[in-house]
């Protein structure tokens, strides 16, 4: 993986770029500014009126990673615009977002949100009525802090404590017809005595309250988990908060922004930044279905920073994860690469499919990426990520993707082709993926999952020496891709690898955690929480990395189950 940028949250110049954005500068952006719409357009869209809100993963456009605080009303016009025109809109990208540095540097004397005039000339209820006109969403940007991220009003209490602004703020959006509200985390006040971690807590609780006494639909993007993200693992405060943000909103960024462009260098390469995103959502599927989404942040695809192979990539990893398909980029000038990946339907169906299933890992050794995600119409999709610098043939069975003795017709969703076989086979270049759609033969017996068990450091479980007798210890190591972390999981409460069963060598805290023949003992079958915890059969207590460690041999036992301790919780195959 590649290494972290130092903070999940925006970059502090941008703080200095919205500051000076927000004076009255000319635009750049060579767009006339339309007539404005009739006010009738303020109509509630099929959206809106849905019956779970986000009951597939938001798709549409954000300025941030882009134009960053040089947004302005006619930046966000020609974008809707090329939405339209390029067949995007038509396809599902419909949300058009206006991210920070929209504001005013004050409410009114009223207390209500107002936008930067010179930015905005029309206001917000006008844009939102133009982009309802052109059968597009409007989502906004707030704040659960004192101020936004780059200085602007934000929704939460002032610092020392005081009144809220959630109801008011809400119910001024649902006024100017908006549908999605991204509310990020900086400056949150966080009173005497409180954790930080309550304060998130009050604060997005107090949000969604607001939301639904707002009179409009208004789905909710969450920035919360963000800010307590610490490495591709996690720790236990942020496995708490992706805990409970799924019940207050439908959507939430769990870590890192994805990198921004840069206009003084726009083929610096962003690349990184896109593993890295993937790397932490890779492993938390847990927290997916419909009407709740993992987030690893915007689509670069097509925009400077991304070669065409990366930016293939991007969307095809973004679709196997059900996250929510939202550019971030000058959407007229897509490279033709990026516009195509982007306009896939193949893979469009794949993350808007309604069984809202997050692609699980079926293996990873550093090189290659298998990634398996389960359909609702029985199909099963697979994806194999090169993050090598140069071109690999990979060769992967059915068998190791769930479906073993059984053929599958395959369709390649770059080229469109289809084959029936029972290997997969291609020629990946250099951070390319492969992907295909399988649809199992007559005859195949149901898809069984399949593939590592991932816990703390990311590392994988792992049979000691792939070792098949009767008390061999069960290890965490570095993931290998090899058959002794490949895992399946058969229906029956057991969890298999080399023949064998993983098996608790005892009932009492400490016992050490083997594989052996599988007799279907209770100390052979394991429950997996959703709190990601994996609880044994034969005395309740959870499987656990040994003292809390991430090297390399270290044992697992099984002890008393904690509260989302890091080395208690595990990635499973699905």
């Amino acid at each position: 993986m590649s290494t972290p940028r130092p903070t999940p949250r925006r970059f502090a110049v941008a703080a200095l770029a919205c500051t000076l954005a927000a004076l009255p500068l000319t635009s750049s952006t060579a767009h006339a500014t339309p007539t404005p719409p009739p006010s009738t357009a303020h109509t509630a869209t099929a959206a809106s009126t849905a019956a779970t809100l986000a009951a597939t993963p938001p798709m549409g456009w954000n300025d941030w990673a882009h134009y960053q605080c040089s947004v302005d009303e006619s930046t966000v016009v020609a974008n809707a615009n090329a939405l339209v025109s390029s067949g995007l809109a038509a396809k599902g990208y419909k949300t058009v977002t206006v991210d920070d540095c929209w504001m005013a540097s004050s409410r009114d004397s009223g207390g209500t949100l107002v936008a930067n005039s010179t930015k905005f000339p029309h206001g917000m209820a006008w844009l939102g009525s133009y982009l309802h006109s052109k059968g597009l969403n409007f989502g906004i940007y707030e704040d659960a802090g004192s101020s936004t991220c780059g200085g602007y009003p934000g929704s939460g209490q002032p610092q020392g404590g005081g009144a809220d602004h959630f109801a008011h703020d809400a119910a001024t959006f649902a006024s100017w017809g908006v549908d999605y509200l991204k509310l990020d985390g900086c400056n949150v006040y966080i009173p005497s005595g409180e954790s930080t971690e309550q304060a998130y807590h009050n604060a997005y609780t107090a949000e969604s309250t607001a939301l639904a006494n707002a009179g409009r639909p208004i789905v909710f993007s969450e920035s919360a988990p963000a800010y307590f993200q610490s490495g591709e693992w996690g720790n236990p405060t942020w496995f708490d908060v992706l805990g409970w943000v799924g019940q207050l909103g439908q959507l939430w960024r769990e870590g890192y922004d994805i990198a921004t462009y840069n206009s003084g260098n726009p083929t610096a390469s962003r690349w990184s930044s896109v593993m890295s995103n993937y790397g932490y959502n890779r492993w938390i599927a847990r927290y997916a279905h419909p009407g709740n989404w993992n987030d690893p942040d915007f689509l670069i695809a097509g925009d400077p920073g991304l070669t065409a192979e990366e930016s293939r990539s991007q969307v095809a990893l973004w679709a196997m994860m059900n996250a929510p398909m939202i550019l971030s980029s000058d959407v007229a000038n897509l490279s033709a690469d990026g516009l195509a990946a982007l306009g896939n339907t193949d893979l469009i169906a794949l993350d808007q499919d309604s069984a809202g299933r997050q692609a699980g890992v079926v293996s990873t050794n550093g090189t290659t990426d298998v990634l398996a995600k389960p359909l609702a119409n029985g199909d099963r999709a697979v994806a194999v990520l090169n993050r090598g610098s140069a071109s690999q043939n990979v060769s992967t069975t059915l068998a190791s993707i769930g479906l073993p003795n059984c053929t599958a017709s395959a369709k390649n969703l770059w080229t469109g082709t289809t084959t029936t076989s029972s290997t997969l086979t291609a020629t990946i270049p250099a951070h390319g993926t492969a992907i295909w759609r399988l649809a199992p033969s007559a005859g195949c017996a149901a898809a069984v999952p399949t593939g590592e068990i991932v816990g703390n450091g990311a590392k994988c479980v792992d049979v000691t020496g792939s070792g098949t007798a009767n008390g061999t210890a069960a290890i965490l190591y570095t993931c290998t891709g090899n058959a002794n972390q490949s895992w399946t999981r058969p229906g029956n409460s057991s969890i298999q690898t080399l023949g064998k069963c993983l098996t608790a060598n005892g009932t009492t805290a400490g016992s050490t955690v083997v594989i052996s023949a599988c007799i279907g003992a209770s100390a052979q079958q394991w429950t997996a929480q959703a709190d990601g915890t994996v609880a044994n059969g034969a005395s309740g207590l959870c499987l656990d990395v040994y003292g809390g460690g991430s090297a390399d041999g270290t044992k697992l036992d099984t002890w008393t189950c904690g509260s989302h301790q890091a080395n208690q919780t595990w990635a499973m195959p699905s």
